[in-house]
């Protein structure tokens, strides 16, 4: 058993991470992700709303994007580049990681989410307070708003 746990923990990130057409990947039909691309109730989430779309604070904007990331427990900043962040997150007890994606949007105004387990079936609404939690330090920093 704590064999198959560990294999699970290592799982690899999907395939089809990234954006694409413009969009983060779709989540999957269980309940362990949200994201602000969603269509379904179920894994919908709003996207971060810019306090500022003046292009002048563009970079200091995504600094601090970058370093609430960072700050959010458990979680590494494996990707960074041209508007596009991806981290890996571990949840405290079992060690499992799940992958945080967010991607800017300038023309919206707006910063795309998107946070999925790798593996299993529920969460029990980790993935959906992770964004919670990290749009509350955006909003606090006055990024978002």
């Amino acid at each position: 058993m704590l064999l198959a746990g560990g294999l699970a923990c290592a799982a690899p990130p999907p395939a089809d991470l990234g954006v694409s057409g413009g969009r983060l990947a779709p989540c999957p039909a269980s309940p362990n992700c949200v994201s602000s691309d969603a269509e379904d109730e179920s894994h919908r989430t709003e996207p971060f709303e810019l306090a500022s779309a003046d292009p002048a604070t563009a970079a200091a904007t995504w600094a601090a994007v970058r370093e609430a990331v960072a700050d959010l427990p458990g979680t590494t900043i494996v990707e960074d580049r041209d508007g596009y962040l991806r981290a890996e997150s571990r949840t405290p007890l079992m060690g499992f990681v799940d992958d945080l994606e967010l991607h800017w949007r300038p023309g919206a105004g707006t910063i795309a989410v998107r946070s999925a387990s790798r593996v299993g079936w529920s969460d029990m609404g980790t993935n959906r307070e992770r964004v919670w939690a990290l749009r509350r330090d955006l909003e606090r920093r006055g990024v978002v708003r």
